[in-house]
């Protein structure tokens, strides 16, 4: 608290002016949006339509004492007031286009970072699927190993084969050295 009451007045008063205007200057901006906004809709211009044709139509039929604007003098009243919303709305058109160029180009770099990180993530991406073709290149593929194991499987067959041959032979041989002993046994 003590800090509070050693800087000058003046200071303090600016910081909050400053304050002040930043929290006023976006409420004005959206008033101003507002206004835009409904200023460039077909429900303004029958709005306006209506009170210029009741504005004539008033001071033109009216009795004469109840009259504010004078035909004769080309409507002044009427010419101020739609001159003195021209020169307001405006600037505040002006003001709705530099907040909405703001706001485009807070999006447009939006835009801009968010396509930068895409094609990032899509070098990384490419970059890791070259790898893997590269890795797969290396690897043994689905028909080479089954063109392996059916190499593998006919030799193991063939090796069979030539094993119940070979059993087969020597079973006929130690038939026909059995038919002996017992030829020569019985002789």
């Amino acid at each position: 608290m003590a800090d509070h009451f050693s800087e000058p007045l003046e200071g303090r008063e600016r910081r909050l002016r400053r304050f002040r205007a930043s929290k006023n200057s976006d409420r004005v901006g959206q008033i101003s949006e507002g206004i835009a906004r409904f200023t460039g809709t077909p429900q303004f211009l029958i709005y306006l339509s209506i009170f210029v044709v009741l504005w004539l139509g008033w001071n033109s039929f009216a009795p004469e004492n109840l009259r504010f604007d004078s035909a004769a003098l080309g409507f002044t009243a009427l010419t101020l007031m739609l001159s003195l919303q021209a020169s307001y709305s405006a600037p505040l058109i002006l003001l709705a286009q530099n907040r909405q160029d703001d706001r485009d180009r807070v999006a447009n770099e939006q835009d801009r970072q968010r396509a930068e990180r895409n094609l990032s993530d899509t070098e990384y991406l490419t970059r890791e699927i070259a790898g893997l073709r590269m890795t797969l290149g290396d690897m043994a593929t689905r028909d080479f190993v089954r063109s392996e194991l059916r190499d593998m499987i006919d030799e193991l067959d063939r090796e069979r084969t030539d094993r119940l041959r070979e059993r087969e032979e020597r079973i006929a041989q130690l038939q026909a050295e059995i038919e002996q002993l017992r030829a020569s046994e019985s002789s």
